[in-house]
């Protein structure tokens, strides 16, 4: 019975609201002190939680992000996109998400590639005539490309969790972010086609297409530095990260985008954003710690793997909880909280830890555009100035294509593993 209370106690916690770094670490430290367990390991657990190479990619990218979003790259990438797509029907939606993509390979963040894209779109959308809905819609599920196509901060610290390969995490979020961001295209196109009130833009000249492709094209390079540094092992992902911030830092200030006082500005909200993060690790940390003496990922993995014999059954059910979840925690937890939980179940069941880390991501950005704590869904909300329920309701076909995509990668694995598997060798 203890796993049941265990469980009880945590969801009590996080419905009343309590901090989810102070829900799992103060939760960690009751249950030890009930097993009568010295604290010293506590602050081990800690320390060690923070003492990570690998993590400290996570303020890199998220600096490099700041510093791109205030030094204004999202206007140059987006215009440059626009010149070549614009005039297609759905043209600015096919604009949209191209730039989600491309900013999505620098930034690691959903946030920042929401915000970035959405400030620049949604007006220029809008005023073309564009459904209201589907405009904050295509932005809000735009912007979860940030944490699947690489570099991604949630499969950052999936690796660091469970112990796998950043770089086979990165190389595997490839195919369903790229085919994620196709079918987005795809829905667009014909949401448009089928739709009379949007104005089709004119065809860009040459002369200023070739411009605004230069303006946009130091942009796309240091997303080429980024990943290409990483995939031929030049860099590891931490060391990619700084160098994309002095890229980024550098190309800022060369442009005259950057000051003293926004580069400030990008530090103090990297700061405050990083430290939750790292709160966020180190409490799970203890709890995990905690779990693990009290049995919990090996009750659990021994109840699913006795009560459900294949691993299409427990995918399913993975899924679905994993779905329910998500109306209620934001992603970071949602990954800290159970991947410690399910994983000896996963590799029980024989299933590849790199697969269901891309199938527990994609999940993830679902939870971003889906009620009541999808974080996506508030960032347009304020980027638009308009009601929860417009963006919700916009974001609603995006999620299923989302749900869609979980399932074929259950059908068709390939579309993960044969990049980091079959081409990447």
């Amino acid at each position: 019975m203890e796993p049941l209370f265990i469980l009880i106690a945590l969801l009590a916690l996080l419905v009343l609201r309590t901090p989810v770094a102070f829900a799992l670490g103060g939760l960690g430290i009751i249950l030890l002190a009930l097993k009568g367990l010295p604290m010293v390991g506590v602050p081990q657990r800690l320390y060690g939680a923070m003492d990570s190479f690998e993590l400290l990619a996570v303020p890199m990218f998220l600096l490099m992000s700041n510093v791109l979003l205030r030094g204004g790259v999202g206007k140059d990438l987006f215009a440059g996109v626009q010149s070549w797509v614009g005039h297609l029907p759905g043209g600015l939606g096919v604009a949209t998400i191209l730039s989600c993509t491309l900013f999505s390979a620098i930034s690691g963040s959903s946030v920042a590639t929401a915000a970035t894209i959405g400030t620049i779109a949604i007006p220029e959308m809008i005023k073309r005539g564009y459904d209201r809905k589907f405009v904050f819609g295509m932005l809000a599920a735009g912007g979860t490309l940030g944490i699947l196509i690489p570099p991604s901060i949630p499969l950052i610290i999936y690796g660091i969790v469970s112990e796998s390969s950043i770089k086979t995490l990165f190389l595997a979020g490839v195919g369903p972010g790229l085919f994620l961001a196709t079918a987005f295209i795809i829905y667009g196109v014909l949401f448009s086609r089928f739709s009379s009130q949007y104005q089709a833009m004119p065809k860009v000249d040459w002369p200023e297409r070739i411009q605004a492709s230069l303006k946009a094209l130091p942009t796309v390079l240091l997303a080429v530095c980024i990943i290409g540094s990483i995939y031929a092992g030049i860099a590891t992902p931490s060391e990619s990260a700084g160098l994309g911030f002095v890229l980024a830092l550098l190309m800022t200030f060369a442009m005259g985008r950057m000051n003293w006082a926004l580069l400030k500005e990008s530090v103090e909200n990297t700061l405050k954003t990083t430290v939750m993060v790292m709160l966020i690790v180190a409490g799970a940390k203890v709890f995990s710690y905690a779990i693990t003496l009290y049995m919990l990922p090996q009750t659990i993995s021994m109840i699913l793997t006795q009560n459900i014999s294949t691993p299409g059954l427990f995918i399913l059910a993975v899924g679905l909880v994993l779905f329910l979840i998500g109306f209620f925690l934001e992603s970071l937890s949602m990954l800290l909280i159970m991947v410690p939980v399910l994983l000896p179940a996963v590799l029980n069941m024989n299933i590849d830890p790199i697969w269901f880390g891309i199938f527990f991501v994609v999940l993830i950005e679902t939870a971003l555009i889906t009620p009541p704590v999808g974080m996506n869904l508030f960032i347009i909300q304020g980027v638009a100035k308009a009601s929860l329920a417009d963006v919700s309701k916009g974001a609603l076909p995006f999620a299923i294509i989302m749900l869609l995509t979980a399932i074929l990668l259950w059908f068709w694995p390939d579309l993960a593993l044969y990049v980091p598997y079959h081409l990447a060798r």
